[in-house]
């Protein structure tokens, strides 16, 4: 029988009633906020921070945390961009060699975190600094410009309703279907959800929680290096300083859609709401003219606030 909004949990509904409202607010202080040029730049701005946000769903599923995401984000896009422009290679496979950097820091991490049992809180910092590193090192921290076309496109946008979509976000959405899909819908989907709620059961009933576990930061990484390419294509060149608030902006996103921080919990579509939400935010305080430094001060407290009523909820549901 279909559930009524009245019985959804607040996890479901919370991110809609959340983002209903910082809608109505920013919309009552600018009348620019749901202009079609607005909701388009909205929506080119959520498109990288919202496929991060999907790996950062899978880890923090498992009850992990990724805090390297935005710096292997960047260090993708470096090789993606110096290979393309430099080196000259194809673009399908620049941005294949991208992809497989931002895999092997999945995979060190999913190694660290079930061979040498060291926190993913822990290894992900050490991470996140090593591939900061590596992409000032590979890079001598200069951009890379006058990147191919074909290396831009998927950025461009299109006209619908008298909005202009990217591509870009189209990809977006269609990575939210696909793993909300693979999520609900498959056996490996389901063992995400079992080794986050119980690790210990998952491992007596047959389910390996370490190739699970593994499986999870690899195909993470894979996202953070699709995040990369899509990166590129908005902004057009390859940035050595960029990702360096993502990973604060993939949790938040994470944590807003209703995705639990113990494990085990949480709905992928309520991550693109909550990634919605962070731009709904971002946008809006850029249009009322609030500094930068006070965005972040506002997203900090968010996570703070989503991460309080996420606590709540777990000490009721024990």
């Amino acid at each position: 029988m279909m559930q009524t909004v009245k019985n959804l949990p607040w996890n479901v509904l919370g991110p809609w009633v959340a983002l209903a409202a910082a809608c109505l607010f920013f919309a009552s202080q600018t009348d620019r906020f749901f202009t079609g040029e607005n909701l388009s730049l909205i929506t080119q701005q959520v498109m990288v921070v919202g496929v991060l946000a999907i790996g950062m769903t899978l880890i923090i599923l498992t009850a992990g945390i990724d805090l390297s995401c935005g710096m292997v984000m960047a260090l993708g896009s470096m090789v993606m961009t110096k290979l393309a422009v430099e080196n000259e290679l194809p673009v399908g496979l620049a941005i294949l060699c991208g992809i497989a950097v931002t895999a092997l820091f999945g995979l060190i991490n999913g190694l660290l975190v079930t061979k040498a049992k060291l926190p993913s809180f822990i290894v992900t910092l050490g991470t996140m600094n090593i591939a900061f590193a590596t992409t000032q090192i590979y890079t001598s921290s200069a951009s890379v410009t006058d990147l191919p076309e074909s290396l831009t496109m998927i950025g461009n946008t299109f006209d619908a309703f008298g909005t202009q979509v990217s591509y870009g976000t189209l990809i977006m959405i269609g990575l939210y279907i696909l793993m909300w899909r693979f999520l609900s819908d498959t056996a490996p989907g389901r063992h995400i959800y079992a080794v986050g709620n119980a690790p210990e059961a998952s491992r007596l009933t047959g389910i390996g929680v370490d190739k699970v576990l593994i499986g999870v930061y690899v195909l993470a990484g894979v996202f953070y290096g699709l995040a990369a390419m899509l990166s590129v294509a908005r902004t057009g060149i390859g940035d050595p300083q960029a990702g360096q608030t993502e990973n604060l902006d993939a949790i938040t996103a994470v944590v807003l859609g209703g995705t639990s921080l113990f494990g085990g919990r949480g709905i992928i579509l309520g991550t693109l709401v909550g990634a919605v939400i962070v731009g709904v935010f971002r946008n809006g305080l850029t249009l009322m003219g609030v500094p930068s430094v006070v965005q972040l001060l506002v997203t900090g407290v968010l996570v703070i606030l989503a991460v309080a009523v996420d606590q709540l909820s777990h000490k009721k549901a024990r």
